[in-house]
């Protein structure tokens, strides 16, 4: 793991800000690989980079938080109209609370005893909702009925793409960023069908729980994929690990439309270890 260049790069807490304002059409080559070198530094050093000034506009992000909102505040009967399928190979639709057990283990999944075992741990039950391409049989979407919330799949696949087109943007500028002479490199590994789009819910809870860790909000864990981009509300909670001292723990708190963007398991072994892989947790509590 390389050493960051602190003097070349704006930090939001500890975390390094990329800025790609000037990435678009009429950017120059000098301008693209100085924005992806900076990309490219901060995911080998940290693993972990604020993405500024991205495509994805603050109309479109605000109201995929207003959406994602309306969808967790139906009832839980509603919600259930587009539940999770069982087991666990398609990951769509309604997770309820309870239903997933996040942790960093790795182990046989079909393992009864690691299962209970691992389910011991307690954290708060949150709910999610898992969205992809409707062209992908391997994983069907479970969609809510459309009178049940009208407009809600309409909107979600429109971000999907889009958020799909910003991923091609960053996976371009990281290919650039370690000096491969075909920007498209990760992009031609990547059809946009496989990706998942997913809306997150945590519930309030004591504050006190949290202090005491007889719960947390999600255990410390690695993403297993190429890479994440996570968009926060104004709730914070966001830890990752300090790059420089194993299991400490600095804070990711939210910058206005970034998308904190973090490398994956796949994208780290596949790398061969230049792109790394740190570990996050969320501690946020309300009372």
């Amino acid at each position: 793991m390389g050493s960051l260049d602190v003097e070349n790069f704006v930090f939001h807490g500890g975390v390094p800000v990329v800025n790609f304002a000037k990435w678009n059409g009429t950017s120059s080559r000098e301008e693209k690989q100085k924005i992806a070198t900076q990309l490219a530094n901060a995911c080998q050093s940290v693993g972990f980079v604020y993405v500024v000034n991205h495509l994805l506009p603050h109309d479109k992000i605000s109201e995929a938080f207003a959406w994602s909102e309306r969808m967790f505040g139906l009832s839980q009967k509603q919600k259930m109209l587009a539940p999770h399928p069982p087991g666990h190979v398609v990951h769509r639709g309604y997770s309820w609370p309870g239903l997933e057990k996040v942790s960093n283990s790795m182990g046989d999944e079909d393992d009864p005893e690691l299962v209970q075992k691992l389910r011991q741990v307690s954290d708060i039950k949150k709910e999610s909702y898992e969205i992809g391409s409707d062209n992908y049989p391997e994983q069907p979407n479970v969609w809510l009925p459309d009178h049940v919330l009208p407009g809600f799949r309409d909107f979600m696949t429109n971000f999907y793409w889009d958020s799909w087109e910003n991923a091609k943007m960053i996976l371009k500028a990281m290919a650039i960023g370690i000096g491969l002479d075909d920007e498209d490199y990760f992009i031609r590994y990547h059809s946009g069908h496989e990706n998942q789009l997913r809306l997150l819910h945590y519930p309030p809870v004591p504050a006190a729980n949290i202090e005491n860790e007889s719960m947390t909000r999600m255990s410390a864990h690695s993403d297993w994929g190429s890479i994440t981009m996570l968009f926060q509300d104004d709730c914070g909670g966001l830890q990752i690990e300090n790059p420089n001292k194993k299991d400490d723990f600095i804070a990711a708190d939210p910058l206005r439309d970034a998308i904190v963007l973090n490398v994956g398991d796949l994208l780290q072994h596949w790398s061969n270890g230049t792109f790394s892989q740190q570990q996050a947790l969320l501690l946020n509590a309300s009372n």
